[in-house]
């Protein structure tokens, strides 16, 4: 019956799609850095609102996964715009995706490592010799970098870390194969929790924490395509409307996570995990109106140059984030 409704629902839209696609309304094809989760909830909220269509826009939503890059996407002309984490659009840049940032919904870094307390784990200062898992796919940049920092080998040789390439989940956690996982404040890290191991057994380490946050889940689009005006207003809108969806879903939460829910084919999440999650992603986006603040921007890239033997990046960037689009959204 689920997956029933779902598909009445995935066909009403289409038919609402191609509808509004008839009346001349612009479509937009965004790409999620993950799968349909509170993380994405603005613009969920923004399409289940009718945000976007005040802007005449229909919005194609496509969730993400582990085997699905948003930079590759873009680049290949599957997406008009992607939600990425800033080091890896960077990193992307300087490879030749001439990624550029158009939108910052996203204030604060959620990142952080999750350590067991019995590990005897009590600062960064004693990750030395310890196995950390970390996620790759892009997610190494900040990690690779905070260690380049603190002097820290990642090759596992003696007072170095043994980093574990880690999955999208906790288990080298919870069966001890790693002293500290990467975690997400609104998504891994209670995954720990419900898991069974009590906060007070844990030790975090949060990256904005630590000095070396990078900034997550902004909008992205190629470079080229900011020379054409009619793209340009029709991201400008398409940030109006998403900010407002962003509003929204921190002003109701619980409504929030319910639309991410009904947009989830899956059917993998749960209402008490979304809830949670959204709760989180609200303190992520406070602060922030959608326009990139360059002092975010400098420190990431400052963290980035860091990168010892290995950088992220060799150079500083040139016009990687525009304020064009948020100055015409925001008008």
């Amino acid at each position: 019956m689920q997956k029933m409704l779902t598909g009445l629902l995935a066909g009403a839209f289409s038919l609402a799609a191609a509808t509004a696609m008839a009346e001349g309304d612009d479509h937009v094809t965004l790409q999620l850095k993950w799968v349909t989760q509170a993380q994405f909830a603005g613009y969920y909220v923004a399409a289940d609102k009718g945000f976007y269509e005040e802007e005449e826009l229909v919005v194609d939503i496509k969730p993400g996964g582990p085997d699905i890059a948003p930079p590759q996407v873009i680049a290949g002309g599957g997406a008009d715009v992607i939600i990425d984490w800033m080091p890896s659009a960077l990193a992307s840049r300087e490879k030749g995706v001439p990624l550029v940032n158009i939108a910052q919904p996203f204030k604060s870094s959620g990142m952080m490592l999750t350590c067991r307390k019995e590990t005897g784990i009590k600062s960064p200062a004693d990750f030395k010799d310890k196995t950390l898992g970390v996620w790759f796919f892009g997610n190494e940049y900040p990690f690779l970098s905070w260690m380049a920092q603190l002097g820290i080998k990642t090759d596992g040789s003696a007072g170095g870390v043994t980093v574990l390439k880690q999955g999208f989940n906790v288990d080298p956690l919870l069966q001890k194969q790693a002293d500290c996982v990467s975690t997400m404040t609104y998504n891994e890290y209670w995954q720990v929790i419900d898991a069974g191991i009590p906060a007070d057994e844990l030790v975090v380490f949060k990256y904005q924490d630590q000095g070396v946050a990078t900034l997550e889940d902004g909008l992205y689009v190629l470079e080229k395509n900011l020379k054409d005006p009619a793209f340009v207003s029709k991201m400008a809108r398409f940030v109006k409307a998403s900010m407002k969806g962003w509003k929204y879903a921190a002003e109701h939460p619980d409504e929030a996570a319910d639309i991410v829910l009904e947009n989830d084919a899956s059917g993998a999440q749960t209402e008490m995990h979304q809830r949670r999650m959204m709760r989180e992603i609200s303190k992520l986006t406070a602060g922030s109106n959608g326009t990139l603040d360059p002092a975010d921007y400098e420190r990431t890239v400052n963290t980035l140059l860091k990168g010892g033997s290995s950088p992220v990046i060799t150079k500083r960037p040139e016009d990687a984030w525009t304020h064009m689009i948020t100055n015409k959204a925001l008008k």
